[in-house]
């Protein structure tokens, strides 16, 4: 049996769309809570874009919030619920009548978070964007890739999640954890961009620092030093070396013979001589064959691995980060675990992704709408 979740026993109504704001629910779902994901079916004819993979461990219900009855039906919703999330541009849920001050007159402690690309307030609160965007107007994009290459958009959207779904579950249970307190609810606004603002501690310390703001592959992090890089092997795969500190970078280089680069770790004169060296070394061996010589040997390195190799990799088995469940026709496919373990109320998956509004039906009777009632809301597109 499936301990519960520390999140059991909340409900959340969850509004939102594609990435940000469903794997803030999704990580709220893993830890127990009752998530009810609302959409619009007409939109979701229009545009086809749906993320069944972070639907796990929730219901889903088709619901047009711009009809009568469809705001009925999400208001009775409201009464039973503890957080609502939202992802429109900031104006669209108060034109849909179900902004946070609608919501409070019918459940005054609600926890309502909105999702937006740059927030609530500023000059740039109706501009649309995506994960992209938002990394480069804060000025992490400019930092990935190559020195003499044009910057490089990471093949994970890590403002959507980092900055967006994250930090939306970390406001949602910072003001649940509050309203234990006070009793009050609150409006949680996050701005994804300002997430990665806040993904810059260690490059403004070094621009602090130095004067200097952080080069795109050529800072302390980022490939200017042989120390902190990433090689080719001889079988054409890759390996990274994070030996920052003294004592691992010093075994690293007693390891390859070359321990007269021990205390040139961080030299600028030499550093594109070691650099080259490592380069040519690493190209000698194959990555299997570098794994076995550096296996118990203290000096932070690691494979680069594929999606595929992720997958099929034992380590991610054992911390049950990769999964066999069960789905709703029978068969058996793998997904992605929950990685906040939890020794008395762990996360887990309950139950598998469901599909668009799959379950309408049975939130509406829950509601205490009978079978011909919830027939009609289909004849009349409510849901």
């Amino acid at each position: 049996m499936i301990p519960k979740g520390a999140l059991s026993g909340v409900t959340v109504l969850d509004l939102s769309r594609l990435l940000p704001g469903p794997f803030c629910s999704m990580i709220l779902a893993d830890h127990g809570a009752r998530v009810i994901a609302i959409e619009d079916r007409k939109q979701y004819q229009a545009d086809g874009l749906f993320l069944p993979n972070v639907c796990r461990n929730k219901q889903h219900m088709a619901l047009d919030l711009k009809s009568a009855s469809g705001k009925t039906i999400f208001f009775k919703l409201v009464e039973q619920a503890d957080v609502i999330l939202e992802g429109f541009r900031p104006g669209v849920v108060q034109r849909l009548g179900v902004d946070y001050e609608s919501v409070c007159r019918v459940k005054p402690d609600i926890i309502y978070c909105s999702v937006t690309g740059y927030g609530q307030t500023g000059e740039f609160r109706d501009r649309v964007g995506h994960d992209a965007n938002y990394l480069g107007y804060a000025g992490v994009l400019n930092m990935i890739g190559a020195t003499d290459q044009p910057p490089s958009i990471p093949g994970v959207q890590i403002a959507d999640m980092a900055g967006g779904g994250m930090n939306a579950a970390i406001g949602i249970l910072l003001a649940l954890f509050a309203r234990e307190k006070t009793g009050a609810g609150q409006h949680v606004d996050i701005s994804m961009t300002d997430g990665m603002v806040g993904l810059l501690p260690v490059a403004f310390y070094w621009k602090t620092l130095t004067g200097e703001t952080p080069r795109r592959g050529d800072n302390m992090l980022s490939h200017r030093y042989a120390c902190y890089n990433t090689y080719e092997t001889a079988d054409g795969q890759f390996l990274s070396i994070g030996a920052v500190e003294k004592r691992f970078w010093r075994q690293f280089c007693d390891l390859l013979g070359v321990a007269e680069y021990a205390d040139l770790q961080y030299d600028d004169q030499h550093r594109i001589e070691i650099i080259d060296f490592m380069r040519q070394a690493f190209k000698q061996k194959t990555l299997d064959e570098w794994d076995v010589l550096f296996e118990g040997v203290d000096i932070c390195w690691g494979r680069v691995q594929s999606l595929s190799e992720v997958l099929e990799d034992p380590l991610f088995r054992q911390r049950e980060m990769v999964l066999e469940i069960e789905g709703n026709n029978g068969k058996t496919s793998k997904t992605l675990g929950v990685p906040v373990k939890l020794s008395e109320t762990p996360g887990a998956v309950r139950t598998p992704p469901v599909n668009f509004g799959e379950s309408t039906p049975e939130i509406l009777r829950e509601l205490g709408y009978s079978d011909n009632e919830i027939k009609r809301f289909e004849e009349d597109g409510v849901v």
